[in-house]
Formats: C-alpha cells, sequence, structure tokens
C-alpha cells in the first residue's frame, strides 16, 4: 500500500511544478496570487472532504490536527516556489527542489541517527554528483535567483514532510496545516487582486494545483508517510524531478539538453539502487 500511495504522490508533486511553471511562464499567473489561491483553495477543499467522510459526526470534522509551524513550513514551501518558477522550468526547478528536500530530511535522519547502508550511500553519492555535475561551473545553470528560491523551498517542504511523519490522521493533519495558512494566504491574494496578476487562466490553473496536486497528493504522502524512514521519503522523492522533466517536455515543449537527461538517468538509477536495501518497506 505504501509504494502505490507513494508514486501517487510523488506524480502530485509533478504536477505541481507542472502547473506553477504553466501559470509563472504564460503570464497568466502571477507568484503570489498563485500561492495565496493554491493554499486557500487547497484548505477549502480539504476542509468539505473531511466534512463529508464525517458527516454523521459533525464534531469530529472540525477536529482539525496538524501544527502552527507546520504550517508555516508549508507557507515558506508555497511562496518561494512559486516565486521560483517564474525564474526557472519546471524540469530545472524540480530537480533543484528535491536535491534540497533530500539534503534536508537526510541531514536530519543521521542527526537522529539513520544510518544508510552502502548501498544507500553509493545511490545517494551517485545522485548528489549527477546533480553538481549538471551545475557544474561553466556550463548553462539556471538563473541563480530562482535556483536560490527553489533550494528554500526544497529545504521548507523537507521539513514539512519531517513533521508530517509523526502526524496522527493524515487528512486532519493535512488539512488543519492548510487551514492555518489562510492569514498569510489571503492577503496574497488581495495584493495579486490590486495589481491584477491573476487571469481566469490563471486562477484555474492555482484552483488545480491547490485543490487536487496539493490538497489531496498531501494526504497521500502524509499517509505514505507512515512506512518510510526519513532517509527513504528523502530518496523516493528525487524520481520527481524526472516526473516532471517528461511534463515539462510533453505538456509546457521545454527543451531538455543532454546533460539534464543524463543527470536525470544518473539521479533515477541512484535512487534504484539505494533503495534496493531500504531497511524498511516502501
Amino acid at each position: 500500500m505504501t509504494l502505490w500511495l507513494t508514486t501517487l504522490a510523488m506524480i502530485a508533486f509533478a504536477g505541481n511544478s507542472l502547473l506553477a511553471r504553466l501559470g509563472m511562464a504564460s503570464g497568466t499567473a502571477d507568484p503570489l496570487g498563485f500561492t495565496g489561491l493554491r493554499l486557500s483553495i487547497g484548505a477549502a477543499v480539504l476542509a468539505l472532504i473531511l466534512q463529508l467522510s464525517h458527516a454523521r459526526k459533525p464534531s469530529e470534522a472540525r477536529r482539525f490536527a496538524g501544527s502552527w509551524a507546520s504550517a508555516a513550513a508549508l507557507f515558506v514551501y508555497a511562496l518561494a516556489f512559486s516565486l521560483a518558477y517564474g525564474r526557472v522550468g519546471a524540469a530545472v526547478g524540480a530537480l533543484v527542489l528535491f536535491a534540497a528536500v533530500q539534503a534536508t530530511m537526510i541531514a536530519w535522519g543521521l542527526f537522529k541517527g539513520e544510518r544508510p547502508s552502502l548501498r544507500e550511500a553509493l545511490g545517494l553519492a551517485a545522485a548528489f554528483a549527477a546533480f553538481v555535475w549538471w551545475l557544474t561551473p561553466g556550463l548553462t545553470r539556471p538563473d541563480p535567483l530562482g535556483t536560490g528560491l527553489m533550494v528554500l523551498s526544497g529545504a521548507a517542504w523537507g521539513v514539512y514532510s519531517l513533521r508530517g511523519r509523526g502526524a496522527g490522521d493524515p487528512m486532519r493533519a493535512t488539512a488543519g496545516n492548510f487551514i492555518r495558512t489562510l492569514p498569510l494566504a489571503l492577503p496574497l491574494i488581495a495584493v495579486s487582486a490590486i495589481k491584477g496578476g491573476m487571469t481566469g487562466e490563471g486562477i484555474l490553473i492555482a484552483a488545480a494545483s491547490g485543490g487536487i496536486t496539493s490538497a489531496l497528493g498531501y494526504i497521500l504522502w502524509y499517509r505514505a508517510l507512515g512506512g518510510l524512514t526519513a532517509l527513504s521519503a528523502a530518496i523516493v522523492q528525487l524520481c520527481v524531478p524526472v516526473i516532471a522533466a517528461l511534463g515539462a517536455v510533453l505538456f509546457l515543449s521545454e527543451t531538455l539538453g543532454p546533460r539534464f537527461v543524463l543527470a536525470g538517468l544518473i539521479v533515477i538509477g541512484g535512487i534504484a539502487f539505494a533503495l534496493l536495501s531500504k531497511r524498511r518497506a516502501i
């Protein structure tokens, strides 16, 4: 079950990258409006699902879980994510994002005493080497500010994921976290509206990101996290850039150079090699 939950969650994460890039690149959405709508619509969808799932016990539906700390990590991730995708492509952004996620989660796992096996260490080394090789000086590199924002986003997502491993009910935890972002998300929508930053198409893209690939995807991820170590959760997320790259070629007409393709193959190969020795079933 954890395998299927994880697979679906990874597809949803890649979908977020594609939708964000689509909105920013097309000019139909601005980062502030996109972030505010994504979080607000996600909160509304999650609250509705929670209400329907506890229709016979209304009091249960009002018991949100989560925490302010997790909500803060979620907000930082979402805002930096949108700002970054105004400057970098979908595939490139996903690679930077999940390299940062991996670094954050692995560092925490090591701090808590999780030790990688030889296979895990070799797989991780291969994935990181591919990432560094891709960013070697002298090559065509992504926008520095966009890259920095995506690193911040990845670190915040790593924190959010780590905190999710201890969450009780995934539905209530995810809903509570999204709802707690509203005091910050709603002002972003107001600022965007004043500036005229969102078109009808942009609103639809943000709605899809918030209600489907975020809200539903995060529930799946929180459920999957119960069966993953911090190390395994970090490693498996490195498949997202490959999924996003394929989607970027198919749906966004992005062109990926041979260097990126080779780096992506090495990353996914490193993941597969490392997960062969995982200590808990995925």
